[in-house]
């Protein structure tokens, strides 16, 4: 049986001092960096565990309205 992998969007940039900026784009307030593009990401899963884990004050959600 095969494991399915959840997977979400993210932008990122390098920037001046060689660092990587980034963030969720379901989360895009909320930015963090690493290191390394692999740096970056460990972050960011760690990001998307807090948000989708946890009912956190101001942290706004996209969600689907269903219409008719």
């Amino acid at each position: 049986m095969r494991k399915s992998v959840m997977t979400t969007k993210f932008t990122y940039w390098r920037a001046d001092d060689g660092k990587y900026l980034g963030y969720l784009n379901a989360f895009p307030d909320h930015w963090t960096q690493g290191e390394s593009i692999e740096d970056l990401k460990e972050h960011l899963r760690d990001l998307h565990e807090t948000f989708t884990g946890e009912d956190i004050p101001g942290i706004k959600r996209e969600e689907e309205l269903e219409l008719a």
